[in-house]
């Protein structure tokens, strides 16, 4: 061989000794690590099933004061925003016109009470005249129909008084309930009159109302558990702190709106006065606010819970991923019971102490190798160490 032959073959080697070595290598990298999962234990405790909907606060009496009678507004009795009495003055209308009408009646009334007396002193001597000579049964039946009319002409005037008086009284409008007042429509010197106009609004305030919509299927499942146990009403405010008052669901209303496939259910809840003992008293409920509402039973139950997050649905129900001894993951079916918005309560399919998944749901599947770690408790689950 030559030597420029030999130079020319050393390159080649060295090239393909390099790729040898380069495939060799390859084939002893490590395989990939097992996707890591968070994961945390079935604990076993008391669940209260709650659920959430969107409720609106609102009285259970309102009133709108509107005058009975057409008249000047003389003087308004009260303050605007406070709380008012079941018969407290509230306005006053003029009431010098009405206080004369009712005079008048009065007078009409004594007079025809007078022409009676007459007519009825009448009709007895024509009674005692009449076996005699000079007595005649027309004079009789003349002085009885005369006397009757008079009786009939009281009875009427007695009663256009009564209805004067009436409305001499509607001149001083008063509460009818119990309330809180709002602004007035109108001010002192106008003319009222009879008709749509509202003066102002009453509210009460004690108990209030908490009405709220939800699914057909809910409202069925809801009524169900009524029946067995009662259901506590809880509600969270707009500023999100719980009010401190809970109150009972007593009403499910008997039509379902068809645009929206939801019915109304109503619960009712204390409103006390935040302090009674100073001048800037008030109630946390008002009339027509927003508020979450929160629906409880009032007994718990025992049974394992998990994480919400751990928990997936398919055609077939429920079921939650679970790590066993091995770090391996099993698909399980589970059959849930009471649910709050952070934990679930599994009735079968689970038992405490078994590692559920509930980080890194979407990197695993049935029978894979993983790396359990611990994952962030959902409401009231402490962190659980993982298995293995």
């Amino acid at each position: 061989m030559k030597r420029g032959s030999t130079r020319s073959i050393w390159p080649a080697l060295a090239g393909l000794a390099a790729a040898v070595m380069a495939s060799s290598a390859a084939g002893q990298q490590p395989p990939p690590k097992p996707p890591a999962v968070g994961v945390v234990a079935a604990v076993r405790k008391p669940v209260t099933q709650s659920s959430e909907y969107v409720g609106r606060i609102q009285a259970i009496e309102r009133v709108n004061l509107t005058a009975r009678v057409a008249a000047f507004l003389d003087a308004r009795l009260f303050t605007e925003g406070a709380e008012v009495k079941k018969g407290q003055p509230l306005y006053r209308l003029e009431q010098g016109p009405f206080e004369a009408d009712v005079k008048a009646k009065q007078a009409t009334i004594a007079q025809l009470k007078a022409q009676l007396v007459n007519a009825q002193i009448i009709l007895g001597r024509a009674k005692s005249l009449l076996n005699t000579p000079a007595g005649q049964q027309s004079t009789v039946d003349t002085a009885t129909a005369n006397a009757s009319a008079l009786e009939a002409q009281v009875l009427g005037a007695e009663a256009q008084l009564q209805q004067v008086q009436i409305n001499l009284g509607y001149t001083d409008i008063r509460a009818p309930i119990d309330g809180k007042i709002g602004r007035t429509s109108v001010t002192v010197g106008n003319y009222v009159s009879p008709g749509p106009g509202v003066l102002a609004t009453i509210v009460s305030q004690d108990p209030m109302h908490v009405v709220f919509g939800v699914s057909s299927r809910s409202a069925i499942a809801l009524h169900q558990r009524s029946t067995e146990k009662p259901i506590v009403v809880k509600i969270r405010l707009a500023d999100g702190h719980m009010y401190g008052q809970t109150g009972t669901l007593n009403f499910f209303d008997n039509t379902v709106a068809g645009n929206t496939d939801t019915i109304t259910l109503r619960g009712d809840v204390r409103n006390p006065l935040t302090d009674a003992k100073t001048d800037g008293a008030a109630r946390e409920l008002v009339d027509g606010e927003f508020v979450t509402v929160i629906l409880e039973e009032a007994e718990p139950i025992e049974a394992a819970t998990i994480p919400r997050a751990a928990v997936l649905t398919d055609q077939q129900g429920d079921y939650v991923y679970v790590v066993d001894g091995e770090n391996k993951v099993q698909q399980r079916r589970v059959r849930l019971g009471p649910a709050t918005p952070g934990i679930a309560a599994v009735m079968s399919g689970l038992t405490e102490g078994e590692h559920v998944v509930v980080e890194g749901i979407q990197r695993i599947r049935p029978g894979q190798l993983v790396s359990p770690g611990s994952a962030g408790s959902a409401e009231g689950t402490p962190d659980s160490p993982a298995p293995g």
